[in-house]
């Protein structure tokens, strides 16, 4: 029997998320992303919950129709940068260490080498908008995380615009201090990957 198209759209959406891995497309529905991303999927299919042919055992019923992306996230065996990739967007991830000295926001030789490399995707990329976020781990006070967090972003931002040196794109640079941990701030390891700057950019379209 051939089976509706709803259907199969539902099974390949749930097969994707076995085995690829997700995360959900609304940043208000997951705290470790930072205000100002967006929905970048698709609206959910309709699935018909008294479909026959999805066989649920009695009494079950369907849970809300999520929207989801799929991310590609590596990171380097250092940890010194990680990037993640959605249907969508790509995000560079920087540790504070690789860019800054400590409590510093003055970019040496390599950490700019390694910024204009990340200039030369978004050229690839075409991208005409883009995202510099700096953040901090939980130590010393919340408001001068506040302010390194974003005098690194800044930073990192003047490297960009000077490497693109292009004046369609629009930058938004914010700083978030211990905001939007990615790793538990309880270990110096953790810590280590919170103290970072990332940078945002839509990708071609396929």
């Amino acid at each position: 029997m051939t089976s509706p198209p709803r259907l199969m759209t539902a099974l390949a959406l749930l097969l994707a998320t076995t085995l690829y891995g997700t995360t959900t497309a609304h940043a208000e529905d997951d705290p470790n992303d930072p205000p100002g991303t967006e929905p970048s999927a698709s609206a959910p299919v309709d699935v018909d919950p008294n479909d026959p042919d999805l066989k649920l055992p009695d009494g079950a019923t369907l849970a809300q129709a999520k929207v989801l992306d799929i991310k590609s996230v590596v990171e380097e065996q250092s940890g010194d940068e990680r990037r993640e990739d959605t249907n969508t967007s790509v995000t560079l991830a920087l540790q504070a260490e690789v860019l800054f000295g400590k409590d510093s926001s003055k970019l040496g030789a390599e950490a700019k080498s390694r910024i204009r490399g990340i200039a030369d995707e978004i050229r690839t990329q075409n991208a005409t908008r883009v995202r510099v976020f700096g953040f901090t781990d939980d130590l010393g006070s919340s408001a001068h995380g506040d302010v390194l967090s974003k005098r690194r972003a800044n930073a990192v931002h003047d490297v960009l615009s000077q490497s693109l040196n292009d004046a369609g794109i629009t930058y938004e640079v914010r700083g978030y201090g211990e905001q939007y941990p990615i790793a538990d701030n309880a270990t110096e390891a953790g810590r280590k990957k919170n103290r970072r700057v990332e940078v945002s950019f839509p990708r071609t379209e396929p």
